[in-house]
């Protein structure tokens, strides 16, 4: 009973230690995004397609926590899209994220990431002799690379490039399936984010 008792103290002690310590692992922040050639294919079944591709800004917000020295998870929250002659595009897209990092001196982690998630898409097309305004909620996925930085115990700034495909869109013609744009991006990112643990809220 005793050895039992000494181990839950020990685990109690050292849980908040591990979960929290004094770099506040909870963290909420911004993200800024440059599209590098965002392509919307617009493939016409049983016809050509024809790919856009666009260069762009996009902007969202990430809240996340890491779970240990390794592994961060993460919700992020984005907005991009593309406007070039009779094409404009919209998407909203958002996704889980999870990281595996090392860190080294306290100050700089390499990391890699995988997310999944959800877009949003909106797409109108004014072609002659046909107008399509069209949206639908498919599946995204991404795969990241990068480097955070922090500067201080509550500060940290992130830069990175990941490659986010974005979904699948069907346009319609009379009532009837008559293209689909498929859209995906290579993008540079930055970014910044406050840490915080819970224990500060709670």
């Amino acid at each position: 009973m005793k050895k039992l008792t000494c181990l839950l103290t020990l685990l109690t002690l050292s849980t908040p230690s591990f979960a929290y310590d004094a770099r506040h692992e909870t963290y909420a922040g911004f993200r800024i995004h440059k599209n590098e050639n965002i392509a919307f294919e617009y493939d016409v079944h049983g016809a050509s397609d024809t790919t856009l591709r666009r260069d762009n800004f996009g902007i969202g917000g990430i809240i996340g926590n890491r779970l240990s020295d390794h592994v961060a998870i993460e919700f992020e929250t984005s907005y991009t899209g593309a406007k070039n002659n009779s094409f404009d595009y919209d998407i909203w897209s958002n996704m889980f994220n999870m990281y595996l990092f090392q860190e080294f001196s306290d100050a700089i982690a390499p990391y890699t990431g995988l997310g999944i998630g959800f877009a949003s898409i909106w797409g109108d097309i004014d072609m002659p002799g046909a107008n399509f305004s069209d949206s639908t909620f498919d599946l995204s996925y991404q795969i990241m690379l990068g480097v955070n930085f922090a500067l201080n115990d509550r500060v940290d700034i992130n830069l990175g490039v990941k490659y986010q495909y974005y979904g699948e869109i069907e346009h319609k013609l009379h009532g009837n399936e008559y293209a689909t744009t498929t859209a995906a991006a290579t993008e540079f990112y930055f970014g910044g984010a406050y840490k915080f643990s819970l224990d500060e809220i709670f």
